[in-house]
């Protein structure tokens, strides 16, 4: 057994416990109590909270259905932010896992990392019960709570805890907890202070499948700060080390690992041979995430490979816990990391994701959920969507671990670079039997994109050729449902926003979908390149860092009455749609506005029945950090018009045979021998400094990993 799945022997409790105790199996660490590395008040309410907490809850409707799930969860932050007050003081927190509770205080560990995600365990594992094991020091008092779907908070057992050290053990079942619910425990100190020295949630080792390593494969280009401090995350954890096969860093970038020799290297030398990196040409996330995957289903050690980015910041934690949940589960199963955001480190992106069959979009796996969920003013003992199990199609490659078994099976991503590449695997995966599990309690924190709009600019044509790609290889419906239809929409929105830029890139994916899945491989590494050098021809896709760099902003005729733009409502939608196609296909736009911009308009106002009205503008991106000059175009607006509606009939009409040819392709096209010859013909570009190096010796140039033979 490996140092973080010991099987534990059992020991004797404190005097409060009776001597009929039956002799227990041998135990294995499922979770454990755990504390932050670094104590900051904006993460504490993921670990611990310092005050009690009222159910959110709805009552019961006697037999005549729920409120609805959006009420319910009103209601929830209602009552959540009625019951959170004073933080816990983050100077108890010294000890990754004990805490010190201070006398007359409480301290609950119904959190994000600290409660137990019964629920799931009951779901996806044959464990069927679990042990709580409470060490303490101090007088006080423990009680076990868990929760229902519905987000009801019920006591289960409650126990005084004497003076002197001593140890509780509470064996809790798992029968109620098959469309939801948590276990955690809440302490209470008494006079004096309390000590919790430690708490260990087991089952049954017995029960596990397997016992598995894993290796992890982080893709990285020109983040090297991040890519360090993930990478010392992981040398630093002796029982994540206990688990590590290798770590394979594939190093896309022009800014690489070795450049940093003073702060790789002694990483490097703690490593050692767990720690690889792989120097390859950049072919996107796909690419990069293929390589790692390929490395450790072909090297034969490795149960699992944990798919990483590289600007991510880790709860090392979070990988022991995945990779156990692993062991459990009933079958081989994916098993995702949630993403909190960032910068605002309290918030959760999204609790799991499902793709919509009928318009191929992600969209939340739980009915009332919301979009960045923040803990600190909403905990999740008080917000009842957060209790109800989400069964999801697949997880986002921020921290996922796959079998490699499910890699040797289903192949490897598609070569698709940069979007979409893991929810497609996710639906390859659920359909050959092998499903995926976003995992409570694994969690990573990632830039989100909350403030980005990838929508708009070079990443709209990977947007959309990989969007029109996974309805074809998954899409239940007949002519992929709305897909079609809505891209359609997408482009006259785009069209009257006058982002001609992004037009010409979804235009390019889909004749580029037209073609068949044949040029993907081929065209993995210079795709990008084509479609940046596209940006030259179009004003919407030229940016300066301030508006003042641009001629001042002329109107000559104002809005009617002065009345703001607002979106038509669908009554008025098609004449409004007719009226303003009139205008961009006809209408030649006025001389001043070629000279000057007619409007500022921030990105947050930018939508498209507000920049329809303008002949030019000037648009700020969603980051805040460049300007562009949207100028209207009619003679753009009728070409790229017409070619949208010629590919979408051309889409329409072949779809029957482009379904078959891409469903018949996808097993080569994400083969171990299709990626071989894309990692070879993809190897890292020779830079200046490489030759330079090369110059003085082989001595002076670092070895770098090579694509497979």
């Amino acid at each position: 057994m490996n140092a973080n799945a010991p099987t534990l022997t059992p020991s004797a409790q404190d005097s409060t416990a009776e001597d009929s105790t039956p002799e227990r199996a041998p135990q294995r660490l499922l979770q454990r109590l755990i504390l932050p590395y670094e104590a900051s008040p904006d993460i504490v309410p993921l670990y611990i909270e310092a005050e009690d907490a009222r159910s959110g809850a709805t009552g019961g409707a006697f037999g005549l259905g729920e409120a609805p799930a959006n009420e319910a969860t009103a209601d929830a932050g209602a009552a959540a932010r009625g019951a959170v007050q004073a933080p816990v003081d983050v100077s108890e927190l010294s000890d990754r896992h004990s805490v010190r509770i201070p006398a007359r205080s409480m301290r609950s560990f119904g959190t994000y990392f600290n409660a137990f995600p019964a629920s799931y365990w009951r779901r996806w594992t044959p464990v069927r019960s679990v042990r709580l094991t409470i060490r303490t020091a101090g007088r006080g008092h423990l009680i076990i709570m868990r929760s229902t779907a519905r987000g009801t908070l019920q006591r289960q057992e409650s126990r005084t805890v004497t003076a002197g050290r001593s140890e509780q053990v509470f064996d809790l079942p798992l029968t109620a907890f098959g469309d939801g619910g948590w276990y955690w425990f809440d302490a209470f100190a008494g006079g004096q202070d309390l000590t919790i020295l430690g708490a260990e949630w087991t089952a049954d080792a017995d029960l596990a499948r397997t016992e598995g390593t894993f290796s992890i494969g982080m893709t990285t280009m020109n983040k090297v700060p991040y890519c360090l401090d993930n990478i010392r995350t992981v040398a630093e954890d002796p029982a994540l080390r206990e688990l590590l096969d290798v770590m394979y860093v594939v190093d896309q970038g022009s800014d690489r690992l070795r450049d940093h020799p003073e702060q790789l290297a002694p990483l490097q030398e703690l490593l050692g041979e767990q720690l690889q990196i792989i120097e390859q040409g950049n072919i996107g996330g796909s690419g990069g995430f293929s390589r790692g995957m390929y490395e450790a289903a072909t090297t034969g050690t490795s149960t699992y490979v944990v798919n990483c980015d590289d600007d991510i910041v880790l709860e090392s934690e979070s990988l022991i816990r995945m990779a156990t949940f692993a062991d459990f589960a009933t079958k081989p199963t994916i098993v995702g990391a949630h993403m909190f955001d960032l910068n605002n480190r309290s918030v959760l992106h999204t609790f799991g994701e499902v793709v919509d069959p009928w318009r191929i979009q992600p969209s939340l796996a739980n009915p009332g959920a919301s979009m960045g969920h923040d803990f600190a003013q909403e905990p999740l003992r008080s917000t009842p969507w957060l209790h109800r199990r989400a069964d999801v199609d697949y997880n986002g490659w921020w921290s996922c671990l796959i079998p490699t078994e499910t890699v040797r099976a289903v192949g490897l991503s598609l070569p698709v670079f940069i979007k979409w590449d893991d929810a497609e695997y996710g639906l390859r995966a659920k359909k050959a039997g092998y499903p995926t599990v976003s995992l409570p309690g694994a969690g990573v924190w990632h830039m989100s994109w909350v403030d980005k709009d990838d929508l708009v600019g070079w990443q709209a044509y990977f947007h959309e050729r990989n969007r029109i790609i996974t309805a074809l290889l998954h899409s239940p419906y007949a002519r992929g449902g709305r897909v079609i239809k809505e891209s359609q929409f997408l482009d006259i929105k785009h069209l009257i926003s006058m982002q001609y830029f992004t037009e010409a890139g979804r235009l390019l994916a889909q004749r580029d979908v037209l073609d068949g899945p044949e040029a993907l491989h081929p065209s993995i590494g210079t795709k990008l390149p084509e479609i940046r050098a596209m940006a030259a021809q179009f004003d919407d896709a030229t940016s300066k860092k301030d508006q003042d760099h641009f001629p001042s902003v002329h109107l000559d005729k104002p809005p009617r009455k002065g009345k703001p733009f607002t979106e038509p409502t669908p009554l008025k939608l098609p004449a409004w749609t007719g009226k303003v196609l009139a205008k961009q296909l006809v209408k030649t736009p006025t001389s001043r506005s070629e000279e000057h911009p007619q409007a500022a308009i921030a990105h947050l106002d930018a939508k498209w029945w507000r920049l329809s009205a303008y002949d030019s503008a000037l648009v700020s991106n969603a980051e805040g950090t460049q300007v562009s000059w949207y100028k209207r175009d009619p003679r753009r607006v009728r070409a790229m018009l017409g070619a949208a509606v010629r590919t979408h009939l051309d889409l329409h009409r072949r779809w029957p045979e482009l379904q078959r040819s891409y469903q018949q392709a996808a097993q080569h096209i994400t083969s171990f021998a299709e990626w071989e010859k894309t990692f070879a013909a993809n190897p890292a570009p020779v830079r200046e400094q490489d030759r330079a190096a090369q110059d003085h010796g082989p001595e002076a140039a670092s070895s770098t990993g090579s694509a497979p033979a």
